[in-house]
Formats: C-alpha cells, sequence, structure tokens
C-alpha cells in the first residue's frame, strides 16, 4: 500500500474573514517582517492570488515570490495587497513599560 502525501497549505483553512484578520494580526504582534509577509501570502492564497494580484498592481508569480516564506516585498507591494484585500489597518500606541 502506498501512502501519497501533499504540503500542508494554511491559505486552505483561512475561509472566514475573522481567521484571516487572527492571522495577521498576529503576525503583526510578533514584528517579523517575514512572518507578516507570509500571512499575507496565506490570505491572498485564501482569497485568490490572481485576483489580488492584479488589484496590487503586480503579477500573479512576483505576489507569490514577495509573499512566500523567503520573499522580500516592497513596501509598495504590500500597500497594494492591504488595499487589494479591502484591509484597513489600525495603529495603537504602545505604551512604554514602566
Amino acid at each position: 500500500m502506498t501512502v501519497e502525501t501533499k504540503l500542508f497549505d494554511p491559505a486552505e483553512y483561512m475561509e472566514s474573514d475573522e481567521a484571516q484578520a487572527e492571522l495577521l494580526a498576529d503576525a503583526f504582534e510578533t514584528g517579523d517582517a517575514q512572518y507578516i509577509a507570509h500571512a499575507f501570502g496565506i490570505v491572498a492564497r485564501a482569497r485568490g492570488m490572481t485576483a489580488i494580484a492584479r488589484d496590487a498592481g503586480v503579477t500573479r508569480e512576483a505576489l507569490y515570490k514577495a509573499l512566500s516564506d523567503k520573499g522580500d516585498p516592497k513596501f509598495s507591494t504590500l500597500l497594494g495587497v492591504v488595499k487589494a484585500l479591502g484591509l484597513k489597518l489600525e495603529l495603537k500606541k504602545i505604551e512604554a513599560a514602566e
């Protein structure tokens, strides 16, 4: 008996807006740029990479590369993805520890 495996793709499980928002919030809380870009990639794949790339003004291939776990997207690319995803980023002032 042969066992076939396939790579795990978290985008397949990010069906709700709430799950996607939680992933992005977690990524931003870490401050890890690679994790943030990778989280955007997961959400973009969950919503349809072709449409997100078109709305962000980049090619699908370039967006896959930029938002991979090894990618390093330009800020303008990330802003385009935020707009294409219809996200509203809210900023909070970080209180200094006493």
